[in-house]
This record gives structure tokens, sequence and C-alpha cells, in this order.
């Protein structure tokens, strides 16, 4: 999901509880660890604590785009692949109304794979690299036709083995569509984030992510993306934060900031 997207009105979200809005769902098998997963970091405390504070915060701000499928339209784990593909550096509400409009003529596998190309790059603009993907889309519909009998994989590396998909799409379809509680999603949003609270220090979003399961409790895992974005949409921005309007300013050191926004 791509900076900047701003809020468009709001959809009702799910109250945090204090062990994660997810931690009672089932889960999926997780995904191989890119490193030790320990809860003896002296970060898990502070990490909780921001956490527990953005929950209530984002509840009157916009959903990102991936979330708000699922509660708007129950997507389906393709409709979930499917549009997390087409969020790479794409932002938001264009992320969500192409979404709207491709499902309406193609929501399964073998609708999808039978759309001609030229068709389906209509269809998607104006995603970012609306051409590339519109041939991983089509290539991912015909691969979990011929190789997972039509159904979304549910391990990392299946997941990974498809056209198009990295570790924050795979990450994330196994967060929300299923229902994973071992996986962190990392984005440009979670990667600045992380690293200006001082939670991690790390130059790439695969750093961050290996990192974030070294000092977060597991129980906020699959909440970080969802929170994360939410907040670097409306209030930790790339440029001028609003850090005057912020809920956890008081446990943030600000790292990288050089200006402030408005409040």
């Amino acid at each position: 999901m791509a900076p900047g997207a701003g809020p468009v009105g709001r959809t009702k979200r799910a109250s945090p509880s204090a062990a994660g809005p997810r931690a009672s769902q089932g889960r999926a098998r997780p995904a191989r660890a890119l490193g030790p997963r320990s809860l003896a970091s002296p970060w898990a405390k502070p990490v909780a604590a921001a956490m527990r504070r953005i929950g209530p915060a984002i509840e009157s701000m916009e959903t990102p785009a991936i979330e708000r499928l699922q509660e708007e339209h129950d997507a389906t784990a393709f409709q979930t692949l499917v549009s997390t593909i087409l969020s790479a550096q794409t932002r938001d509400e264009v992320t969500h109304r192409v979404s709207v409009r491709l499902f309406k003529v193609a929501a399964t596998p073998h609708a999808l794979a039978r759309i001609p190309e030229t068709r389906l790059q209509k269809l998607i603009y104006p995603v970012s690299f609306y051409r590339n993907k519109a041939v991983h889309l089509r290539a991912t519909a015909r691969q979990i036709l011929e190789r997972f009998d039509g159904r979304v994989p549910g391990t990392m590396e299946e997941l990974l083995s498809l056209p198009g998909v990295g570790r924050k799409t795979a990450n994330l379809v196994l967060i929300v569509a299923h229902r994973s509680g071992d996986n962190i999603c990392v984005d440009t949003h979670v990667h600045r984030i992380a690293n200006r609270l001082g939670w991690v220090r790390t130059r790439t979003p695969e750093q961050t992510e290996r990192a974030l399961y070294e000092v977060a409790p597991r129980r906020w895992w699959a909440d970080i993306n969802e929170y994360l974005v939410t907040w670097g949409q409306n209030v930790c921005r790339p440029i001028y934060p609003r850090c005057g309007a912020c809920a956890v300013r008081d446990l943030c050191p600000r790292i990288g900031v050089t200006k402030e926004g408005r409040a």
C-alpha cells in the first residue's frame, strides 16, 4: 500500500482487545522463520504499550484497502491475493476502487484466467505497473487452478512460488485471508515507523520483518501492519509527521524526524 493515502470515510473496525484483535482467530501454518523469535527482548513492553495506544486511536480512521475489502465485501482468499498484488506502490483508494471493479467481472481464478490480457489491463488501470500486474495476475490464476486445485495456498513457500508475489504480499494474504497469527507484514509504513520509534535499526523492509519477530510480542504480529499502515497514512507520515497529534509521542524518540507537521 502506497504512502500518502488519506482518509476517505470510515469502515467500522473491530475494537482491539488487550491480547490483540486476531489473537483468538484460527491460524494458518506459520511462515518460515527469518530468525530466532524471542520474547525476551527489552523492546517487548514498549512495542506492546504503543500498539495498545494506537489501536483505539485508529478507530476513527480509514481502514487500509485490503482489510477494508474483507470487511465491506467479505473478500475471498483469492480476491485478497489479487488486491494485494494490485496494491503494490498504489494508493489505497485506487486499490479499493480497481479491486471492486475487477471483481464484478472476474472474482475467481477461473474467470480471471480467461480474461484477455488487454482487457485485464483496462480493468486494473490506473494501478501502478498495471501491464506487468496483468501478466502476473493471469499467470497466478492459472497456477492456482493447475497446482493448488483452485485454492490459494496457505504457506509462505507456496505463495512465494506464485508470479508477482513477494514477502509483503504473502504475509498479508496469510494474515488477512488465512487468519494467521504467526506472520508480520512489513511495507514502507511499517518499516519507517518501526525505525522511527526505535524498535528496530534496519535498512530494508525484509530486515525490519526479521527484527520485528525478535522484538514484538507474538500476540501483536498479525496487527502490526494494519495498525502502523493506518497510523502512517494519517499521523506518522513520511514527511512532516503530525507528532503533536500522536498517541505515542511520549514513547517515540522521533528518529530521523527533522520537521513536524501540523497537529
